[in-house]
């Protein structure tokens, strides 16, 4: 991992970080004129974020009588907002399975992106009938907007 410090340089969190820092700086900085370079990194995922997700997971929980499991409300959330991989089934046609919103299988910047994707879904017809089919259009509209205002 490579953590700015005090003077405003990157460098390795640890004896192990400062040597792959080292290591990926000399390369960039030796990269000769007109080759490319293709890097990963892995943003650390938000303990805070993490919560918060969850914590408005708990209150759609509160406010829909369409879900009475938090589990069940995450995978359909998820797999509406297109986070999911298509497996055969056991009648060989494919299946949904929500991909692990775990630490290890997911950095911040993909959290982020599903999270910006959840709140999307939330807005869409689908959505909205499968959580309030007894309300109308508007009413439904309403019921998001105010959801998503407590949690800006």
């Amino acid at each position: 991992m490579i953590i700015k410090n005090d003077q405003g340089r990157l460098e390795g969190i640890d004896p192990a970080g400062q040597r792959a820092y080292l290591k990926w700086r000399r390369l960039v900085t030796d990269l000769p004129v007109g080759q490319t370079l293709s890097f990963s990194y892995r943003m650390p995922r938000s303990p805070a974020h993490h919560r918060l997700f969850f914590a408005k997971l708990n209150s759609l929980l509160a406010r829909t009588e369409a879900f009475d499991d938090l589990d069940k409300l995450r995978y359909w959330l998820v797999m509406g907002a297109g986070y999911f991989d298509l497996v055969p089934g056991f009648d060989g046609k494919p299946n949904a399975i929500p991909r692990s919103l775990d630490f290890e299988s997911m950095d911040e910047a993909e959290f982020s992106e599903l999270h910006r994707q959840v709140d999307s879904f939330l807005w869409g017809t689908r959505a909205q009938e499968t959580l309030w089919p007894h309300l109308d259009d508007e009413r439904r509209y309403r019921c998001v907007e105010s959801f998503l205002r407590e949690f800006e």
